[in-house]
């Protein structure tokens, strides 16, 4: 299975913030939308960071709550990676846990097309593996008669 195929069956919505809103907007939005990250979109549409609930509660845990005044891009991760459409499952496990990531953007032609999470991955890698559970089965089945 690929992004693209992950992203057609979920679903390509991607929640974005500009990097001037403040950390309570964002998170506000994290909030009602119960989501874990939001993209940070810059003037030109393209992909300028990624805010998540982690930086937020980094940062109100550093500066109390005076922080969620702080604007999106004091805190903001700005070397984002990305992810392809045309990226595996086993390819996209392999770079969220080599970089410890839990969302990504998925860019083409550094066009934002969507998110994956590390729950998205989770949930088609189990259908894997549900579905070869199955195949063995029936074939187990078909030989022993």
């Amino acid at each position: 299975m690929t992004v693209k195929q992950i992203l057609e069956q979920k679903g390509r919505e991607v929640e974005t913030i500009g990097p001037d809103a403040s950390l309570s907007d964002a998170a506000a939005i994290l909030s009602q939308k119960r989501i874990g990250a939001l993209v940070v979109l810059g003037d030109n549409r393209r992909v300028a960071g990624i805010l998540s609930e982690r930086d937020i509660v980094r940062v109100v845990g550093r500066d109390g709550g005076p922080a969620l005044s702080q604007r999106v891009a004091q805190v903001m991760t700005t070397k984002v990676v990305t992810a392809r459409e045309d990226m595996t499952v086993d390819q996209l496990m392999d770079l969220m846990t080599r970089g410890r990531f839990r969302h990504l953007p998925v860019c083409e032609d550094e066009r934002l097309v969507g998110v994956i999470s590390i729950g998205d991955v989770v949930k088609r890698r189990i259908e894997d593996v549900e579905r070869e559970a199955d195949d063995m089965r029936a074939y187990i089945h078909t030989v022993a008669g």
